[in-house]
């Protein structure tokens, strides 16, 4: 099902006027939420507005507050916020043409779809698509919806057209700040060749498919497991990492990147289910001391664990 408009409108250069509509191009991840519940009786917990010596209080009698020193709040009502917000506009006029490279990656913020609104948009939109590519340009512009003004830049993407929301300069730390105290020498060559060398055994064409959150999957099944079970009560103990030795050892790094590349660059290969079986090992250790024989906990034989669930891919 095709996503809801993020905004409709029309793309203005110049004197051409081209009707668009904008489409998020993510999606938010398989992130679980977890409620809040008391225990002994099994309700949600909630949240009352309290005031200090108040007690309870109303919506209606809340206003937002922007502390201009410890404990001194200018107040604002809803009416004066509404009143100052940006008029939402149905034009989006490209204002700048920059080359993509001098936009740094730390502005980018949220990428959109832009597909022309119907047939007759489309000649139009694609002269500027292409325009754009033959330039190797991207067009910035202001955005006003929901309230906001929006600093956006669009480019060519395979048959249409993205546009990023970026970010605006005092969202932005410097970079230098943190990367400062990073002395200036230049590293060994044959080091520096071992490292490229390395690199280039690893390399492989991008696909984000094959990466998971192997936490996510591990919690997902986790929690199909208790619900097989009818939710009963269980204690499961956290599952630590293999520690790692202290001490004064310097790593030599040429061994280290020797050893790497002449194993071919490989990596131990990751098992999505190393979090399942040392928590189900931990607890089948902590069962077999509580009951002081061969059974589980409850008496009967071991229930077989549910198989992880696929999840969609993006």
């Amino acid at each position: 099902m095709v996503a809801r408009a993020y905004w409709q409108g029309q793309i203005k250069l110049a004197l051409v006027s081209i009707p668009v509509e904008v489409y998020p191009a993510t999606r938010s991840g398989a992130a679980i939420s977890f409620h809040q519940i008391h225990e002994p009786s099994g309700k949600r917990i909630r949240y009352e507005k309290v005031a200090p010596g108040v007690g309870p209080v109303d919506r209606d009698e809340i206003m937002k507050g922007f502390e201009v020193s410890k404990g001194s709040y200018v107040l604002l009502d809803e009416d004066e916020i509404e009143a100052v917000k940006i008029e939402s506009r149905k034009t989006l006029e490209l204002v700048q043409f920059v080359e993509a490279s001098e936009i740094d990656v730390l502005y980018y913020e949220k990428p959109y779809f832009i597909v022309p609104a119907d047939d007759l948009a489309e000649e139009a939109y694609v002269v500027l698509r292409d325009a754009l590519r033959q330039t190797r340009r991207v067009g910035l512009g202001q955005l006003s919806v929901r309230g906001r003004e929006r600093l956006v830049s669009i480019k060519p993407c395979g048959r249409g057209m993205v546009m990023e929301v970026l970010r605006y300069a005092d969202e932005v730390h410097k970079a230098q700040g943190y990367f400062r105290e990073i002395g200036e020498a230049t590293p060994q060559e044959d080091l520096l060749d071992l490292a490229v060398t390395l690199i280039e055994k690893k390399s492989a064409p991008f696909k984000p498919a094959e990466f998971h959150d192997r936490y996510i999957d591990a919690l997902e099944r986790l929690i199909e497991k208790k619900r097989k079970a009818k939710g009963g009560k269980r204690i499961l103990e956290d599952v630590e990492e293999p520690g790692q030795q202290s001490g004064g050892n310097v790593i030599d790094l040429m061994a280290a990147l020797k050893k790497s590349v002449g194993s071919g660059g490989r990596m131990p290969e990751r098992s999505s289910s190393g979090t399942k079986e040392s928590t189900a090992s931990r607890s089948a250790k902590s069962g077999s001391a509580k009951s002081g024989s061969g059974k589980s906990a409850s008496g009967g034989t071991k229930r077989a664990a549910a198989p992880a669930r696929r999840r969609k891919s993006a």
